[in-house]
């Protein structure tokens, strides 16, 4: 059996930097819900907007996932 190590050494450095930048944009909607909530910045409208966004972000990123696991979407 052989392994292409260059090929697993990339899909895991793919997996690592979307799983990273998946947190990092879960974490931007979950502080922007945290400033709608609070009213700090004055403007609720925009935090609730940068949540929205950045768990719509995340969802698609998911989904998108889903769709390369099931081959039945294919």
């Amino acid at each position: 059996m052989h392994v292409d190590w260059s090929a697993l050494g990339k899909v895991a450095g793919v997996s690592l930097g979307v799983t990273v930048a998946v947190v990092v944009v879960f974490t931007f909607g979950v502080l922007g819900l945290s400033q709608a909530e609070d009213g700090r910045s004055g403007a609720a409208g925009t935090g609730r907007a940068l949540a929205g966004l950045c768990f719509l972000a995340c969802a698609a990123v998911v989904a998108y996932g889903i769709y390369l696991i099931v081959p039945q979407f294919h």
